[in-house]
C-alpha cells in the first residue's frame, strides 16, 4: 500500500535539493549582511586577529535574523518556502503536509538555530549536528524536529 504523504517526503536526491536551497538562502544572507557587518566594524576584529565582543556578535546575529525574516516572511507566509526553497521546488510543511504558520516556521524552525550560534565553542558544533540529521531515515534536521516540520517536494 502506498502512502501519498510518504511519496512527497524527501528522498536522498531531494535532501540534496533541500541543502542547495539552504545554500541559496545563505548566499542571500551573506550578500545582505556583509555591508552591514563592515559598517559595524565586525571584520576589523578579524583583521587584527581578535574576536569581536560578545555584544557585537549578539547584535549582528539579531540583525541577521531580522533581515532573514524580512526577506523570507512573505514567501514563507504564502507557501512555506524561502527564496531558495522556491527556486529548488521544495517547501516546509508540518507533519500533516500542511503549511505551518510563518511564526512557527521562523520562531521554532529558524530562531533556535540562530540562537545556538551564540553558544561559544558549542554553537558551530550544534549547527553541524543539526544539518547532519538529514542523514536519518526521515530526512528531518534538528530544526525540523523542534518545529514539527519537514521539507517536502512541491507538486
Amino acid at each position: 500500500m502506498s502512502n501519498p504523504a510518504h511519496r512527497r517526503r524527501l528522498n536522498w536526491p531531494a535532501a540534496v535539493s533541500s541543502f542547495a536551497a539552504a545554500m541559496i538562502d545563505g548566499l542571500i544572507s551573506i550578500a545582505l549582511m556583509t555591508p552591514i557587518l563592515m559598517a559595524m566594524g565586525y571584520f576589523d576584529y578579524a583583521q587584527h586577529g581578535r574576536r569581536p565582543p560578545f555584544a557585537l556578535v549578539v547584535v549582528s546575529l539579531l540583525i541577521s535574523f531580522g533581515i532573514f525574516a524580512a526577506v523570507h516572511f512573505i514567501p514563507i507566509n504564502n507557501n512555506g518556502q524561502t527564496i531558495g526553497k522556491k527556486l529548488i521546488k521544495v517547501r516546509i510543511a508540518d507533519l500533516a503536509q500542511d503549511k505551518p504558520h510563518a511564526a512557527i516556521i521562523l520562531g521554532r524552525r529558524y530562531l533556535p538555530i540562530y540562537l545556538a550560534q551564540l553558544i561559544p565553542v558549542l554553537g558551530p558544533l550544534l549547527s553541524t549536528i543539526d544539518v547532519l540529521f538529514i542523514f536519518r531515515s526521515d530526512r528531518r534536521c534538528v530544526h525540523d524536529l523542534i518545529a514539527g516540520t519537514q521539507v517536502v517536494r512541491c507538486e
